[in-house]
């Protein structure tokens, strides 16, 4: 591939896309607002181990997706790979815990990094929107995330959608669980994929969310882990499924899913689509009560999400998406003096928020109408040497068959009065 040419998996993102994009991070804004959460904003390279230690060696992602590399003082930086681990660490060093009054709710928006093979939905660079909400340890908070979550998927018109959740156990049940893994796994151990065979020693758990068919043939009549399950860990599950009852959101049990990351414990939940073909998960999350302290931070319960923007914006797409913005006003001029007139004009109007374009007298005045046109302006004001003289300039309304004569405060008023059909 040329050099010329942007690196592979890693896309511009252009009109009128980005208009979808737009839509999707305003209403991420108002849902995550109203509900208490305030934005973060985390750097994007981070120190390698803070990933590594959060989300687990036998990871694929720390074994093969992540862009590593020395800075010029010799230490392992990352570019981040997925922001949980990134806000704990900003939690943790800016000591949020009790700078802030629990719980400490936060969203953040921006773009991650995994080499993996690029494919709809999933690129090199990617962006994600998540959520993080520190100090609750009672399902209640999983239950507001979950449901800040599917409103915020139904703000943006999207149907069709499932919930599946599950809890994966705490540090004092999962021990059982593991060992019924192995003993499960063992006899089978040589059809498992190399990758596997690894996990199967190190975190068999990893084996469940192995992506190769044959190990997901192989799991056919594996443990349960909601067999395996304390008694903490039962009520706090079922006290998530009532709470999630009461709102009145359909969710369906799903055992095997435990996610891939290390820092889960109990709650384990993903939004899935038919939508999307292989890439069937939209957004995806979890509860993680060990993680700050794994980062030198006090006992913090936390649960959070993560969404792809790439599969958001695809699913809006494909359900006939927002319509691209359009101007507000065109301007038309014709001569020199026309033109000065028309800039002063469009700076009178921007500054009443309209968005003013402008035909700059350099072609005929059909061939800017034209342009208004294909540009889709709501309405189009021609000055000309007739305007220039009486001081009122010509508008017409590109939707209709309203056309008249204004002076500029004037226009500026009837604009706000009649700002276009949408």
């Amino acid at each position: 591939m040329s050099s010329d040419n942007s690196v592979k998996g890693m896309q511009d993102v252009l009109p009128p896309d980005v208009y979808i994009w737009q839509r999707v991070e305003a209403a991420a804004r108002e849902v995550f607002g109203v509900c208490g959460f305030q934005e973060i904003r985390t750097p994007i390279l981070e120190y390698t181990g803070i990933f590594s230690r959060s989300i687990g060696d036998t990871s694929d992602i720390v074994e093969k997706e992540m862009y590593s590399f020395q800075d010029k003082g010799g230490r392992s930086v990352t570019m981040r790979p997925e922001g949980t681990a990134s806000v704990v660490r900003s939690f943790v060093q800016h000591n949020l815990s009790r700078s802030l009054v629990p719980p400490q709710k936060f969203f953040y928006m921006g773009p991650m990094f995994r080499y993996e093979r690029p494919q709809k939905g999933r690129l090199r660079q990617f962006y994600q929107i998540g959520v993080e909400a520190f100090g609750i340890e009672g399902p209640e908070m999983d239950a507001e995330v979950i449901s800040m979550l599917m409103r915020f998927l139904g703000r943006l018109g999207l149907g069709r959608l499932s919930l599946e959740i599950n809890s994966i156990g705490c540090p004092e049940c999962r021990p059982s669980f593991r060992e019924a893994l192995v003993n499960f796994f063992r006899p089978r151990a040589g059809e498992l994929c190399p990758d596997c065979q690894r996990r199967l020693e190190q975190n068999p758990l990893r084996v469940l969310d192995c992506k190769v068919t044959r190990c997901r043939e192989l799991r056919n009549g594996a443990p349960s882990v909601t067999g395996s399950l304390c008694q903490g860990c039962v009520d706090h599950f079922e006290g998530l499924k009532a709470a999630l009852g009461r709102l009145e959101l359909r969710f369906s049990v799903t055992p095997e899913m435990v996610r891939g990351l290390d820092y889960y414990t109990r709650t384990t939940f993903e939004v899935t689509t038919t939508e999307l073909g292989a890439q069937s998960a939209v957004a995806a999350g979890g509860r993680y009560d060990r993680l700050v302290r794994e980062f030198g931070g006090p006992e913090t319960p936390a649960v959070g999400f993560a969404l792809g923007m790439e599969r958001l914006v695809a699913l809006i797409s494909g359900s006939a998406g927002p319509e691209a913005p359009r101007p507000d006003v065109f301007i038309a001029s014709m001569g020199t003096e026309a033109s000065a007139e028309a800039l002063a004009l469009a700076g009178a109007l921007r500054d009443g928020g309209f968005w003013v374009e402008l035909g700059y007298g350099a072609s005929s005045l059909k061939s800017q109408m034209r342009r208004a046109d294909r540009l889709g302006a709501r309405y189009a004001v021609v000055i000309g040497e007739d305007e220039l003289r009486s001081g009122a300039f010509s508008w017409k309304d590109m939707d209709g068959d309203s056309e008249g004569t204004l002076g500029a405060e004037a226009l500026l008023e009837f604009l706000k009065k009649n700002p276009g059909r949408s």
